[in-house]
């Protein structure tokens, strides 16, 4: 019996660290894009690297649970969560690349651009409806392309639960 569970336990493991091999770079490039800290030197995005351990972590205390979902998925779930809720920790820039954006516009930005989640898996993760999501991408999308300046607003971004 207790050979079983550790031939288990030693299963679980070998099946985390194969995702974790295959998934940890392009999510802690993610997470580096949330936070706006520059990815290099090695190690500069130290906030990143703490996201992500924390959003694996999660996926490693469920993996058992998982029943067929992707795991990439529930952890690119959990590190945009984790970041909207640890959000104003994140707005001072950084020398990222996307430090001209509101962390708002960033995990708008990341979760559509670069993670490619479509408009409406977006507004559910974020509890917010699909025409503000496409609003504050488009708004990102001009500021990084330089055609909205950054330091024009109309007044401050509303939270990221806020329906607009």
């Amino acid at each position: 019996m207790r050979e079983r569970h550790e031939v288990r336990l030693r299963r679980r493991a070998q099946e985390f660290d194969a995702f974790v091999a295959g998934a940890a770079g392009r999510l802690l490039h993610a997470a580096t894009l949330l936070t706006a800290e520059p990815a290099d030197p090695p190690g500069a995005n130290v906030r990143a690297q703490r996201l992500l351990t924390a959003a694996l972590s999660g996926t490693y205390a469920d993996w058992d649970r998982l029943h067929g979902e992707d795991p990439y998925d529930r952890t690119r779930q959990d590190l945009a969560t984790r970041f909207a809720r640890e959000a104003w920790r994140h707005h001072r820039p950084c020398g990222g690349l996307l430090d001209r954006l509101t962390p708002q516009e960033r995990l708008v930005l990341v979760l559509r651009l670069y993670e490619g989640v479509p408009e409406e898996q977006t507004a559910a993760l974020l509890g917010v409806p699909v025409d503000r999501i496409r609003a504050v991408c488009n708004r990102s999308v001009a500021t990084m392309r330089g055609t909205r300046s950054p330091t024009v607003r109309r007044g401050p971004a509303p939270p990221l639960g806020a329906a607009q």
